[in-house]
């Protein structure tokens, strides 16, 4: 097998995602079989995925899903998360042995519910207190990782190859209304088992393809708000920077795009709808520090819907597919195909412009 350093492939990693318009829940195998056409884009290094609508029986509490490399650092976490939370259910994470995945951690997940007292000490709603509760285990706890940190959804990752990663963690088991996987070829950063994607926070999760020639400014800018960035990685910043913009700030996802992805400013002085320029013009002078630079594609999940993306140059590939009530993103068109070999309107985004897809209101 390549090892790190070996080889660099600057355009590596590969991303998929399928989400059903109509809430309609499906098996984990699709997406597994997705990344076995890009098999190439990846080298062993990381792969992963998230579902949506996977936990329906515990859809009102938090899926907390860890990785511990003990069982002492795992009782001193949970004498924490017992301050803070009532746990409804903590189980080992199903599994299947595999001789491709090695060096396991201990995976657990636990379903909780913030204690209502420490809400009201703390004068915090509930989703900020647990983005707090995730920031403090991951800097402080050494050894214990928070993975996954959503309502309904929950995030399966790991050192090895995508497909192998699904079939580790039982994912045709699962069923979801949407699902994203990442193949990771890690370049600058190491290959472990918290580095692989998807990243999350609460129940936005990205995948991504590229580099970010901007990580220190936006990991810079972004941790004077509470974030830490402690998974090795520069992807992870994207998952807070959405976190920031669209739940702390307020802004919708077009306008989170036009700030990560935002437009050049000639491009903003040449736009005919005055309205919409302005808007650019102000989202590129209130967070400058959070554009995001470099080539890159990226998936984020989010409850109820995805959103594709490009960098403003298109400088990694994406495409996007639809069949009946079910949209396809990926790398390559034969990741979709092999989803759905009838896919139909396939094409690729232009570079900045969001693609989003909502699951129809209810149906989740």
């Amino acid at each position: 097998m390549i090892k790190e350093g070996q080889v660099r492939i600057p355009s590596g990693c590969a991303i998929a995602a399928v989400i059903s318009r109509d809430g309609k829940r499906m098996s984990g195998e699709s997406i597994i079989r997705s990344m076995v056409p890009m098999h190439e884009r990846s080298n062993g290094l990381g792969g992963g995925f998230a579902g949506y609508g996977i936990y329906p029986e515990y859809k009102d509490l938090y899926a907390l899903h860890l990785f511990f490399d003990d069982r002492a650092v795992q009782k001193g976490c949970e004498v924490f998360l017992k301050e803070h939370f009532e746990i409804v259910k903590s189980e080992l994470i199903p599994t299947r042995k595999m001789p491709a995945i090695t060096d396991e951690p201990i995976i657990w997940r636990y379903f909780v519910a913030p204690l209502k007292s420490m809400l009201a000490n703390l004068q915090l709603d509930e989703k900020e207190f647990v983005a707090r509760a995730v920031m403090k285990i991951n800097t402080e706890m050494d050894g214990a990782y928070v993975f996954s940190s959503g309502k309904n959804m929950g995030t399966f990752k790991a050192v090895g190859f995508p497909e192998d990663v699904g079939v580790f963690y039982r994912l045709d088991e699962y069923e979801g209304y949407s699902w994203t996987a990442h193949g990771r070829y890690p370049t600058n950063t190491p290959g472990w088992w918290g580095g692989a994607h998807p990243f999350t926070l609460l129940d936005y999760s990205i995948v991504h393809n590229g580099e970010i020639s901007s990580y220190d400014a936006n990991r810079r800018f972004i941790e004077m708000f509470g974030y830490k960035c402690t998974l090795q990685t520069d992807t992870e910043v994207i998952t807070y920077i959405m976190d920031y913009l669209v739940r702390r700030q307020g802004l919708t996802l077009r306008e989170a795009a036009s700030v990560i992805a935002a437009p050049f400013w000639s491009t903003i002085e040449q736009e005919p709808d005055e309205a919409a320029r302005k808007q650019y013009a102000f989202l590129r002078k209130m967070f400058p520090s959070l554009l995001v630079t470099g080539p890159f594609s990226i998936v984020l999940g989010y409850t109820g819907g995805l959103m594709a993306l490009n960098d403003r140059l298109k400088l990694r590939s994406m495409v996007v597919g639809e069949k009946d009530d079910k949209v396809f993103i990926a790398s390559e068109e034969a990741a979709i195909r092999t989803m759905e070999p009838d896919a139909e309107n396939v094409w690729a985004p232009a570079g900045g412009e969001p693609v989003i897809v909502n699951v129809k209101e209810g149906a989740y």
